[in-house]
């Protein structure tokens, strides 16, 4: 534990990730989503991601303590990675992250959703969608939302609880969007939208 997490009333402990062989470290507070061990839907998302070409810009939309967004940071070297979160202590925790695993090519913004993002469109977007804001929250800030900010040419890659397969079918159809189910494991179902 560094300093930092000593002199951290919120601080639990250190959890790992490894990642295409690498191992990354990841300090998670109490209140945290995945506190305990880093989400099995996250891990399926990072093993399911296929991308043709390396991309320039990614965002990882809900953050959390920044698994998913310091992972291909550290994948994609020479892109720039944005992850957002709305929880206030898991920004904290994803910078604090950020530079434990010395990812310099990443920056972590507080943000509802997209509201706060920096502006632009994005090569890549990757989520972990938060399956308790509600079904409306949900087709707004995790499936339009996205969709919006992805250039020509770029998927947005998440990871939804199973329980949310029949909604997000239903959205898919309304919003005559293009959502594929990649794989379906433990649970947990990887979608991808293309621009």
């Amino acid at each position: 534990m560094g300093p930092e997490a000593a002199l951290d009333p919120y601080f639990k402990k250190r959890v790992a990730l490894v990642d295409g062989g690498e191992r990354l470290e990841f300090e998670v507070a109490h209140t945290l989503f995945a506190s305990h061990q880093v989400d099995n839907g996250t891990k399926l998302l990072l093993r399911c991601l296929e991308i043709e070409k390396p991309p320039g810009r990614i965002l990882d939309l809900g953050c959390g303590y920044g698994a998913l967004g310091i992972a291909l940071a550290r994948r994609f070297p020479e892109a720039r990675v944005v992850m957002a979160d709305s929880n206030l202590l898991a920004v904290r925790y994803a910078r604090r992250n950020a530079a434990l695993n010395n990812v310099a090519n990443a920056e972590v913004v507080g943000s509802v959703a997209i509201e706060d993002v920096p502006a632009g469109e994005y090569d890549l977007i990757v989520a972990n969608v938060p399956a308790k804001i509600g079904d409306e929250a949900i087709e707004a800030e995790f499936v339009r939302g996205p969709r919006e900010r992805l250039a020509a040419g770029g998927t947005y890659w998440f990871v939804a609880v199973s329980g949310l397969n029949h909604l997000l079918k239903r959205i898919g159809g309304r919003q005559e969007l293009a959502l594929r189910q990649v794989r379906k494991r433990s649970g947990h179902t990887v979608y991808r939208v293309e621009a």
